[in-house]
């Protein structure tokens, strides 16, 4: 046989043990894929087990007492009902507000309920250099933090072409980027201490776009996206089961936001009581929930209508028929 033909032989042996060792790490890399699959199927069945036993089980509620709790937007509504909840639970409550005279009568009416837990900290939370220095502050006259509750927020309500653009940028500022200004000061306290839990307040508009709310919906959509993301990041870290997050989605409340609403079945859902608001957070803080509708029931229903056609949702939401109208 000549030298070409032994070569050409060669060659073709070589391009066949080749495509055979690509076929064999191929059909491995296939079965070690199925196999990965199989064990998070089997993953998944038991975590929604011991989800269906835990909600059948009664639930231990985390102790909060002594923990140092700072609350955006606490010189009114929400903000203000949290602060005094905390304050009842013996935690040392932080009130931060722009607003210096609201944010003492809250301090006010939570010193009723415990005398030297509650401080009053005036601050713009939409201006990073003021939350930093606050940050320095508070650590220096209170303490580390150990809970940040991020609530503060504006609602103007009307069409997206009536908002100014100096309106649309205040609104980004105070209901998104304050939420990044104070992780910036306050997250490394939680770090320090190997422990911590923040909470955000989005809105039922962060997980439903409505009418006259563009502007107010594109912020809560992005704080949602923002805990999500933090949570991914806390959890592929050193702090993952360290510091917990809290996201809530509250229906409409009666705080003055909604200067007004659009309520077809008021017996249903008509506005929340600032005060059941709060409880609620508290108990979804205590409860170590990832996120929350206030009433519960809105986060199901949105999560079902998302897996049926759009035109199905739009029809319970026009059936439902419940908003704001423009307030100009």
């Amino acid at each position: 046989m000549s030298r070409e033909k032994l070569r050409a032989n060669g060659n073709m042996i070589e391009r066949e043990v080749i495509h055979t060792n690509k076929v064999s790490k191929r059909i491995m890399d296939i079965a070690q894929d199925v196999c990965e699959f199989f064990v998070v199927f089997i993953k998944i069945l038991l975590e929604l087990f011991l989800r269906i036993f835990d909600k059948m089980m009664t639930k231990k509620l985390k102790d909060i007492s002594g923990e140092i709790v700072l609350i955006t937007g606490a010189g009114h509504g929400i903000g203000r009902e949290l602060a005094l909840h905390y304050t009842a639970f013996g935690s040392v409550v932080i009130c931060v507000d722009i607003n210096e005279k609201n944010n003492e009568e809250t301090v006010k009416k939570a010193k009723r309920l415990m005398q030297t837990s509650v401080h009053a900290y005036t601050c713009d939370v939409s201006d990073r250099e003021a939350v930093l220095k606050l940050a320095v502050k508070v650590e220096s006259e209170v303490g580390r933090i150990s809970v940040l509750v991020n609530n503060v927020g504006i609602m103007p309500t009307h069409p997206l072409e009536q908002h100014t653009a100096k309106e649309i940028k205040r609104v980004f500022d105070i209901n998104v980027l304050s939420h990044f200004w104070a992780l910036e000061a306050f997250l490394p306290h939680m770090k320090q201490q190997g422990r911590g839990h923040i909470i955000c307040i989005s809105s039922i508009a962060g997980i439903v776009g409505l009418t006259n709310l563009v502007p107010y919906c594109a912020t809560k959509y992005a704080v949602r996206g923002m805990m999500e993301a933090l949570h991914e990041e806390l959890r592929d870290g050193p702090y993952k089961n360290l510091i917990k997050l809290t996201v809530v989605y509250p229906y409409m409340t009666n705080t003055g936001l909604c200067k007004r609403p659009k309520v077809k079945f008021p017996s249903m859902l008509g506005l929340l009581d600032p005060k059941e608001v709060a409880r609620q957070i508290v108990l979804a803080h205590r409860s170590s929930v990832n996120e929350i509708t206030i009433p519960s029931s809105l986060l199901h229903i949105n999560n079902w209508c998302r897996l049926l056609p759009l035109r199905c949702g739009l029809l319970l939401k026009d059936y439902i028929d419940s908003g704001v109208e423009s307030d100009l």
